[in-house]
């Protein structure tokens, strides 16, 4: 896969030995401990990248008036690299560092999902059960038309419960009480869409999800949460109540207001309380502690027989990043290098999810509130993940987390982490083999399908094959198997003047057998 990396990147590189280098932060060792699965020559190729990173963000702060940052890059489930840039108080001149803690906002909502799916894994709520079997007061909802379905705990993990975009309106609930909660249901919710039909992004389907998680678990969520993701994770820093965090970590929070000149000024947001609406963007964490999360979500990839050990099964954390809810298509979008490159994008269970033209699989989500504004994002096939702060309103990072990724990808030359061959995959590669380039007892060999001869047969094969033959010279070598999934790979097969790549995939039977195979010229 092709990544591009834009040409003001290594232009501005030159100029980064003029600014004042940040110091790297190695996370601390947490109680979970997430595997390595890449040998360490992947941080080496990733360092010279860092000044450059340092750079993109040094540049998103100062264009979008961010009073202060704090970012990190996350490897195979460590962090490798963070940073600070200006300040968490702008008047008392507290430096930001990987150690302040920010209010993420809606980056909440997947630790929200998270604890839903622990309680489906623990088999005390389904994702198809009625909402309202957590909620009473929802039995009562006016739904948009007499034919609408029920709302499902998994709407409102997907936001297609079909209530209203609410992102202005929902910024200011953060600190409303349970009560004001239970008034709001009871008094009743528009409908934007019946449920199950549309994606439309909402902070009142979170809240919900806490008092869902209130309920099954009976205790407050942000306890449940605390007790069951955050203490596990190691994340012993991380608060929902801005008061409880001491006043020298405290990332406040600013709007910046422009005086008609071009000039302008930060003005102070005030930090709303914790409250019933926390579930959908209330956390306050730091750098260090949130690479800690991002560290689990890298740790689900790939399947695997090892031990798991996380404070959630690695199969749900795959779940909550597929993309259930289609949220958009962006034709016209463009890569760093400013390329056109179209983007799909859907929303999992609290993540956003997308895939660009080159075939590029992002996750994450980003987070926005009056004085913040956040976003991590990992690529799951590379085992590779960003996280930025900014403390002012709507900071918009997202744009800069993808530059990050794309940037560290390219330098680095990172490769997708391998998938491992399954025995039945290899076993029929080096049966294969064996009958190239003749064909001699194939239809006896046991190894395809029903349907391969009648496809093609003997015959053709053997004179495609002999022909590639001809071209490719003597076989030096036969390549390593890279597998697509555990019944679907290709290697090549190197000759003197030409190699040939081999594609085959496995049918549903046990044991599998070949049903196509393709051959295919390579140059040298």
């Amino acid at each position: 896969m092709k990544y591009l990396l834009p040409a003001l990147l290594l232009a501005a590189s030159s100029a980064l030995a003029q600014q004042a280098p940040l110091g790297r932060t190695v996370a601390h060792v947490s109680t979970y401990q997430p595997p390595v699965f890449t040998d360490a020559d992947r941080l080496k190729k990733l360092e010279p990248a860092f000044p450059i990173v340092e750079k993109l963000f040094r540049d998103i702060a100062e264009k979008r008036h961010i009073p202060g940052m704090a970012f990190g890059i996350v490897l195979d489930g460590k962090l490798v690299y963070s940073g600070g840039l200006g300040y968490t108080n702008v008047d008392k001149k507290i430096a930001a560092t990987p150690k302040s803690l920010f209010r993420i906002a809606s980056m909440t909502k997947s630790l929200t999902s998270m604890a839903v799916l622990k309680l489906r894994d623990e088999g005390k709520l389904r994702l198809d059960d009625p909402a309202e079997n957590y909620i009473p007061e929802l039995k009562s909802h006016k739904y948009l038309t007499a034919d609408a379905p029920k709302i499902l705990v998994r709407n409102l993990l997907t936001h297609s419960a079909g209530f209203p975009e609410d992102n202005p309106w929902g910024d200011r609930q953060l600190a409303d009480t349970d009560d004001d909660l239970t008034k709001l249901i009871k008094g009743g919710i528009s409908n934007a869409n019946v449920p199950s039909f549309a994606y439309e992004y909402s902070n009142l389907a979170f809240a919900m999800l806490g008092r869902i998680i209130s309920t099954v678990s009976g205790k407050p969520y942000q306890q449940y949460i605390t007790e069951n993701i955050l203490k596990p994770l190691g994340m012993n820093d991380t608060q929902w109540e801005y008061t409880k965090v001491p006043a020298n970590r405290l990332a406040l929070g600013y709007r910046w207001q422009e005086d008609g000149s071009g000039a302008g000024k930060w003005l102070e947001e005030p930090l709303l309380h914790d409250g019933s609406h926390g579930a959908m963007g209330g956390l306050i964490t730091s750098i260090e502690d949130f690479s800690k999360y991002v560290a689990v979500h890298e740790a689900a990839w790939p399947p695997r027989n090892d031990v798991d050990n996380g404070p959630v099964k690695r199969s749900s954390i795959r779940e909550m990043q597929q993309p259930w809810t289609f949220s958009g298509l962006a034709a016209q979008a463009k890569n760093p290098a400013g390329q056109v490159c179209p983007v799909t994008s859907g929303y999992g269970y609290g993540l956003g999810w997308n895939k660009n033209c080159a075939g590029l699989v992002g996750v994450g989500h980003s987070g926005g509130l009056p004085g913040f504004g956040s976003q991590w994002r990992i690529l799951p096939e590379y085992g590779i993940g960003v996280i930025s702060y900014g403390n002012v309103t709507y900071a918009g990072l997202g744009g800069v987390n993808i530059a990050v990724l794309d940037t560290l990808v390219a330098l680095a030359k990172l490769q997708p982490r391998q998938l491992p061959v399954s025995p039945i995959l290899a076993q029929r590669k080096a049966e294969l083999v064996k009958l190239l380039p003749d064909w001699t007892n194939a239809e006896r060999s046991g190894i395809f399908a029903e349907n391969f001869f009648p496809d093609n047969s003997v015959a053709i094969r053997r004179k495609t094959v002999q022909d590639l033959y001809a071209k490719a010279g003597a076989i030096k070598r036969i390549g390593e198997l890279i597998p697509e999934n555990q019944l679907r790979g290709h290697f090549v097969m190197e000759g003197e003047k030409a190699s040939i790549d081999v594609f085959f995939t496995l049918t549903p039977e046990n044991p599998a057998l070949i049903q196509q195979l393709d051959f295919r010229e390579v140059t040298n």
